[in-house]
């Protein structure tokens, strides 16, 4: 008899069913998925002597299967060890030293969250257990003696962070933030981490102040934070971050303790006399006129520059006053224009801010008070002018030239001996 296309393709189907079937009964390993489980030891003194701090635990499975591992007391309370997690066919082993997902014990007070804990001393039953597709699949227990266990957490005390707002600009003002976190005992070496958590979940390390507290020794440590602008990196981007602090000891046991910390006008200060050009008035002057200058500053950087006076414009009445004679002494982290002349007793003695009111930006600072800055990408004239009213005959003729300072900070190479003019004085009859 001849069978139809219809019901040949038929056929084929249910005896390649019935072929696969019955391979998946022969390869498909039988029994349990978990086969063995093991504690290479049954008491631990989870103390960090180096003696019977750790219990090896090995088990196997014979197909993939999520494991869980959890420890009972006497009084049917659970701790997990690992729970839920899916592991391939295979042998696994893994070091067990008393440390449980985090739990709650009366009397407990501390501050800040615990997320890892050791077990307290008592006797426990074991179990490793292990579940497939189908439900349960194996479980084997024992019982584990837990003796002379360090039950002291490493706690974390007095977090502060200070300011709370900090500008990373160098620009003199909440530059740099300090936190301070006391260890109540002594943990691991490199066992206290301090890092932000910004708004999309980055996490940014931050490096202990170095001093004469060892790593991990129990007291106050310190963090000086400045965004990493003092190495020339970028800051992180302004916005709003968490300071979290995380300490483990010796056995394991974890803490952490949080505070914020907000960023704001942050960036690398950067600037220039443009195309390094300065316009002078004059290079022969009779004794007692003024010489004049103008150049152009223009702020290229990510970050706004604060300034202070005199505004531009001003005029020094004579050679031998200079800007603190006027009352605009220096300041850390602002950026003014500078002149000097071969015969300056100092550098830069005669110094303008880069703008005015008009044309400048109010910031307020962490204390609320006003700065005025220059933003990116703005660019200001600053003019001026000296009294010559000083002849030394061996300099003169001598050169005046300006520069653009970072107070307290450093002058660019770029912004520094800009524009120079050999300028004459001629005495007065």
């Amino acid at each position: 008899m001849r069978l139809n296309p219809i019901t040949t393709t038929l056929v084929a189907v249910v005896v390649a069913a019935l072929t696969l079937g019955a391979a998946w009964a022969v390869l498909r390993p039988s029994g349990p998925a978990l086969t063995q489980a093991a504690f290479s030891l049954d008491a631990i003194t989870p103390n960090a002597d180096g003696d019977r701090d750790v219990t090896r635990i090995t088990y196997a499975l014979r197909r993939p299967a999520t494991v869980s591992i959890q420890l009972i007391n006497a009084q049917g309370q659970a701790f997990y060890f690992r729970r839920d997690k899916p592991r391939d066919a295979g042998e696994y082993q893994l070091d067990f030293s008393g440390i449980v997902e985090p739990y709650a014990l009366s009397g407990d007070s501390f501050v800040g969250e615990l997320t890892a804990r050791v077990l307290q001393n008592g006797e426990y039953t074991w179990v490793v257990e292990a579940r497939d597709a189908n439900g349960p699949s194996g479980r084997f227990t024992g019982v584990l003696t837990v003796a002379n266990a360090d039950t002291t957490l490493p706690e974390l005390l007095n977090l502060s962070v200070s300011p709370k707002l900090l500008t990373p600009n160098q620009d003199g003002l909440d530059d740099r933030t300090n936190i301070n976190v006391a260890l109540a005992k002594d943990i691991a070496p490199q066992g206290l981490h301090v890092y932000l958590i910004g708004e999309n979940g980055a996490e940014i390390s931050i490096a202990e102040k170095p001093s004469d507290r060892q790593p991990g020794e129990h007291g106050l440590h310190t963090y000086d934070y400045d965004g990493g602008i003092d190495n020339g990196q970028k800051p992180p981007d302004d916005g709003e971050y968490v300071v979290r602090v995380e300490a483990e000891d010796l056995l394991g046991q974890k803490m952490t303790v949080s505070d914020t910390l907000t960023i704001q006008h942050g960036g690398l200060p950067r600037a220039e006399i443009v195309q390094g050009e300065v316009e002078w008035s004059a290079e022969t002057l009779v004794l007692g006129q003024t010489l004049y200058f103008t150049l152009t500053v223009e702020n290229y950087g990510t970050a706004p520059l604060r300034t202070s006076g005199p505004p531009p414009g001003a005029v020094y009445s004579s050679m031998n006053i200079n800007a603190n004679t006027l009352g605009e002494y220096t300041q850390s982290g602002a950026w003014r224009v500078g002149i000097d002349c071969d015969t300056c007793i100092k550098d830069y003695p005669w110094r303008w801010g880069l703008g005015t009111p008009e044309n400048l930006t109010l910031i307020p600072d962490a204390n609320g008070q006003a700065q005025y800055y220059l933003m990116p990408g703005q660019k200001a004239i600053v003019t001026g002018g000296i009294v010559l009213d000083t002849l030394i005959e061996s300099r003169n003729p001598q050169y005046f030239w300006a520069g653009l300072i970072h107070e307290d900070v450093g002058i660019d190479l770029v912004n520094n001996r800009v524009g120079q003019q050999l300028t004459k004085m001629v005495p007065t009859e």
